[in-house]
């Protein structure tokens, strides 16, 4: 009967966040009423104050924030988007799907959907109204590429940090019910999120490639009509692109890249950053990216010496911002999954086609998806969905952080052609169009793209 109840609560939360009530605000009420129904509503709470305050989170979440709102003060990611645009000012044919490129890079330093299409909106704008590009399709092309799932890349990715907690658990709680200390290759090597990012990036590649072709043919079509009076280039710029400077929002991803097991070319002690201790509990990688960031911070500070200053302002004003907008969502996210534990429903929509691996990995796909476009949100898609995945996942013999890369990616998706999302309203207001045209011009491509997705996804699965 608790069930029961139980489900027609989570039906209700679903249909709060389709009439676009708060998403934090519905899943932290939902999770409390799950809470209660299981007569263990203290949990929930206890489940809220133990994420506001969870390392694995904060630091590496709010100090990737931090860095991007550097960038930004010091000037440093205009020189890096004129870079990346001005070669596409000599052909028009690839002004749209280069403005999709341009966002999906700057997409991986700055981990903000909305940040980006800040970012690289005053900068092609001009050059696509000049080019005679209508203002749906200039917004559909920021939209696309600033949300399709570059940040996806970053180590620092709130989605990845996800992957990574809900699959240890996964793992941890698989030894357990084995009655041995013998555990899946998962945990023999270092398990962080440059894991996931090995899964994600052959799937992430073909999905941008196949949503960006079919975006290009759809709106190249309608856009045709006039390239014959469309001139070449826009007019004279005086901005002179400094290198050096366009470099500086790639430093923490170097840093990361050249430290994780994928390339192994610099080694981190472990006691740099925790103490022997700790050294196990997942504080390492998150410190790693923490410190990652802040030297970023720190070059850019010294770069930009004018504006050396405000370094500190903009680096705590970018951390409030991911503290505010991500943590927040991932404290009731959190609460929300513990509500649906507490009431045995865990097994939740994984436990549905766990007997078969393509139905199985399908159904993480759409279920993320279909979230993420009602709630506007691809972390809290994937903060909610993906600790019903990992168990699941791991019994059928599939690499968890696999399954967490279809549920990141077809959560990026959902997120890109939902007409609440943040960026999608934040993009409309640049281009002086609407939210709803914008989720129209980019959801078949990005429904195709998902599709792709899960079908590879099928092809290659990873065993643990």
């Amino acid at each position: 009967m608790m069930a029961l109840v139980g489900c027609l609560v989570i039906g209700l939360a679903v249909y709060a966040v389709y009439r676009q009530v708060e998403v934090r605000l519905v899943l932290l009420l939902a999770g409390l009423g799950l809470g209660a129904l299981a007569g263990k509503m203290n949990l929930i709470v206890e489940k809220f104050f133990l994420t506001l305050v969870d390392e694995k989170f904060v630091v590496p979440i709010c100090t990737a924030l931090g860095f991007a709102y550097v960038i930004r003060h010091t000037g440093c990611d205009e020189h890096l988007v004129r870079l990346l645009v001005n070669p596409l000012k000599k052909v028009r044919a690839l002004l749209i799907p280069g403005t999709v490129l341009v966002g999906f890079l700057v997409n991986m330093p700055i981990v903000s959907q909305t940040s980006t299409a800040v970012t690289i909106g005053p900068v092609v704008i001009p050059l696509l109204v000049a080019a005679r590009i209508s203002s749906p399709t200039i917004g559909a092309a920021i939209l696309l590429g600033s949300s399709i799932g570059g940040e996806l890349f970053n180590p620092g990715a709130p989605e990845l940090r996800t992957v990574v907690t809900e699959s240890k658990k996964a793992v941890a709680g698989l030894a357990n019910e084995n009655g041995d200390q013998k555990q899946p290759n998962l945990m023999q090597e270092n398990f962080g999120t440059d894991r996931c990012v090995r899964r994600i990036l052959p799937l992430n590649l073909i999905g941008f490639a196949a949503a960006t072709g079919l975006f290009w043919i759809m709106t190249w079509r309608r856009e045709q009509y006039d390239a014959a009076g469309a001139p070449a280039t826009t007019t004279p710029d005086e901005f002179r692109v400094n290198i050096v400077k366009a470099m500086i929002p790639l430093i923490p991803l170097v840093i990361l890249y050249l430290t994780s097991p994928l390339f192994r070319i610099v080694h981190v002690e472990r006691h740099w950053l925790v103490s022997d201790a700790r050294a196990d509990d997942g504080l390492f990688d998150s410190r790693l990216i923490g410190s990652a960031m802040l030297i970023g911070s720190a070059v850019a500070g010294l770069v930009v010496w004018r504006k050396g200053l405000g370094i500190a302002a903009a680096f705590f004003e970018g951390a409030g911002y991911g503290y505010a907008n991500v943590i927040s969502l991932i404290v009731t996210a959190s609460c929300f999954g513990e509500g649906i534990k507490l009431l045995e429903l865990a097994k939740g929509p994984g436990g549905w086609v766990a007997g078969d691996p393509a139905l199985f990995l399908a159904a993480a796909g759409s279920v993320a998806l279909g979230f993420a476009w009602l709630s506007g949100s691809g972390m809290a898609a994937t903060q909610s969905l993906f600790l019903f995945f990992a168990k699941p996942s791991l019994d059928l013999g599939i690499d968890p952080t696999h399954t967490g890369a279809v549920v990141s990616l077809a959560a990026a998706a959902g997120r890109t052609m939902s007409p609440v999302s943040a960026v999608n309203l934040m993009t409309a207001k640049l281009t002086a169009t609407t939210p709803l045209q914008l989720s129209r011009l980019v959801a078949v491509p990005l429904l195709v793209s998902t599709a792709i997705i899960i079908v590879v996804a099928i092809l290659i699965r990873m065993p643990p």
